[in-house]
């Protein structure tokens, strides 16, 4: 009788772990099994499914899923980490239950329903390698998916693996892009620009009382805002700045991933009426001090003092750039200091870019405006927030108190640019396409180095039928702003879409950590386009699962200026929505 013939096969083998279950279960056994078995049923089984994974394993707190594709198995494990990161972020410390996933590609040896062999080991070292939350994947993996997923993999080095030969080479997965103040995580240092490069780093608040860390916050930002004036600068925007607040950091790593070549850091002390700040340039690269000062005065003279710094920065770059270039501060006097504080309080809330802040942000802003009526930048701030909240009520009376607060920031000061750029997005939402340019050109005119404003210009050029510009203008912007908020992202995939260049559509969409419910429509109708389909509805489900009442004509808020990019953008959404095929 002939031998039974042993069936061998190559798959992708994801080996998950829970993290604390012994000390879950101790605390609470009947408990932990509950939520454990709750979150296969809710969470994990429907990931593994979509993904085409088949658990061949699960034992008490472990799980082992088969895959046919590279590919599938680390979206699926990225997805799933990033789900149950959402999951967890609303549970009591003694309730969260995270995961070390690890994967590879391998032979593997199948018997009765489940798998064996070296392939199986070497995914569950990899799983031990990992840290809670992560992914980590072998070599075998990383070339196969390597250009075909839009993440990026730190080399963790090789590791020895019980009864295999050889060490095992080890890749964090991370997405190339992340969500919110989210940051894009840079796989190789960035090239220096030929102009003076430099990032200002948020000065440490040494008042004692964190509730002051708006103002240290404000000095810096208000800093920024003033260099950004320079044209002879090339400027890093806050975003990317801020990535680097709290503990000390490395000068030459920051200055490497930000590609600038110096560095501004700082402190302040607010005490009663006086204030005390000191500042210091830094040369990147050799950690050398290339300028020190402290200032000692009263709180009256904030403004004066952030002048100074400005043109100390300037005067003691090379390359021939005077001090007399720099624009002096376009805050009011002393007797408006209340105002200038109110104002912090609220672009402190607005930069946190939650939609339950901005009632909050609205009313501190409107307070400054109370106190100094003439208040140019409390007036545009207030209409971009204005504008947020008509985009999620549709009230048009946010968009009228909008347009008021913008002619107003416009009327006290025509060489703001952040008043040209609130001007120019209100006036784009009111479909005056010439209006909203001149706005938008002024204000890059002004603040030549403001990625947030070259951002904002790339969303005018896509709406107004000049994707490959805009195009270029958001990736312009992404260089000012290495470490840029998810909205750049929207912006570059939509003039992608926009220019019929849906794979890398596709590939910008993808990176997306938390992508909202318009981006999986656009992902959706990308891939139907390209003759994914079965990936399209993936999306279609995850798009109507965050947003029930999605219909193709949403998109009909948007601002297009030509017939054919409202056909070509429409005919796209109704594939995503399945209504054509």
């Amino acid at each position: 009788m002939a031998e039974k013939r042993v069936q061998r096969r190559l798959a992708a083998i994801l080996a998950a772990d829970m993290v604390g279950y012994s000390r879950l279960m101790g605390a609470d056994e009947a408990g932990t099994l509950t939520r454990f078995n709750a979150l296969r049923t809710e969470l994990l089984d429907p990931k593994f499914a979509q993904f085409a994974g088949r658990v061949v394993g699960s034992a008490g707190d472990s799980l082992l899923v088969e895959f046919a594709s590279a590919v599938d198995a680390v979206q699926c494990a990225v997805e799933a980490q990033e789900r149950l990161a959402a999951r967890n972020a609303d549970l009591p410390d003694d309730s969260r239950m995270a995961f070390r996933m690890g994967i590879n590609l391998g032979d593997v040896i199948a018997d009765a329903g489940t798998i064996y062999g070296d392939g199986v080991n070497i995914a569950a070292r990899l799983e031990r390698v990992s840290e809670a939350g992560a992914v980590v994947v072998s070599r075998s993996i990383h070339d196969q998916v390597k250009g075909k997923l839009p993440f990026l993999f730190t080399d963790l080095g090789e590791h020895a693996v019980k009864n295999i030969a050889e060490p095992v080479k080890a890749f964090r997965v991370d997405r190339a892009e992340r969500a919110g103040p989210a940051v894009l995580v840079q796989a190789e240092d960035l090239p220096l620009p030929t102009k003076p490069s430099v990032a200002v780093l948020p000065f440490t608040n040494m008042s004692g009382d964190p509730e002051q860390e708006y103002f240290s916050d404000g000095i810096t930002e208000d800093i920024i805002t003033e260099l950004s004036r320079n044209r002879g600068l090339f400027v890093i925007a806050r975003n990317s700045s801020f990535m680097f607040k709290g503990p000390a950091v490395d000068i030459a790593e920051v200055g490497r991933k930000l590609g600038v070549r110096y560095l501004l850091e700082g402190s302040v002390r607010k005490a009663g009426s006086r204030v005390r700040v000191t500042a210091q340039l830094i040369e990147a690269a050799t950690a050398n001090h290339v300028w020190a000062e402290r200032y000692d005065r009263s709180l009256e003279d904030i403004f004066a003092v952030q002048d100074e710094i400005t043109e100390a920065i300037v005067s003691a770059l090379p390359g021939r750039i005077t001090a007399a270039l720099v624009t002096k501060s376009r805050h009011k006097s002393a007797e408006y200091l209340d105002a200038y504080d109110l104002y912090l309080r609220g672009r402190e809330l607005a930069d946190q870019h939650r939609r339950d802040d901005l009632p909050r942000a609205k009313a501190l802003l409107e307070q400054a405006i109370v106190r100094d009526p003439h208040f140019a930048r409390a007036h545009a701030l207030l209409a971009d927030l204005n504008i947020q909240t008509w985009w999620q009520t549709d009230a048009a009376s946010d968009l009228e108190a909008a347009e008021a607060a913008a002619a107003s920031a416009i009327r006290l000061d025509a060489d703001d640019s952040l008043c040209h750029a609130c001007r120019g997005q209100l006036l784009l939402f009111r479909r005056d396409y010439d209006g909203a340019r001149h706005h938008f050109e002024r204000a890059i005119t002004l603040s030549p180095n403001d990625a947030d404003i070259a951002a904002m210009m790339a969303i005018y050029l896509t709406y107004s039928g000049q994707p490959e510009d805009a195009i270029a203008q958001v990736r312009r912007a992404m260089r000012f702003n290495p470490l840029h908020p998810q909205w750049y992202g929207e912006t570059l995939g939509m003039s992608l879409l926009i220019a019929r260049r849906y794979e890398e559509a596709v590939t910008v969409f993808s990176g997306m950590r938390e992508p909202a419910y318009y981006v999986h429509g656009y992902l959706a109708g990308c891939l139907a386009m390209l003759g994914r389909h079965d990936d399209a509805r993936r999306h279609r489900e995850l798009l109507f699962e965050i947003k029930p009442d999605w219909t193709p004509d949403h998109f009909l808020k948007d601002p297009y200026r030509n017939a054919a990019d409202i056909e070509h953008v429409g005919g796209l959404m109704r594939l995503a929505a399945g209504v054509i095929e």
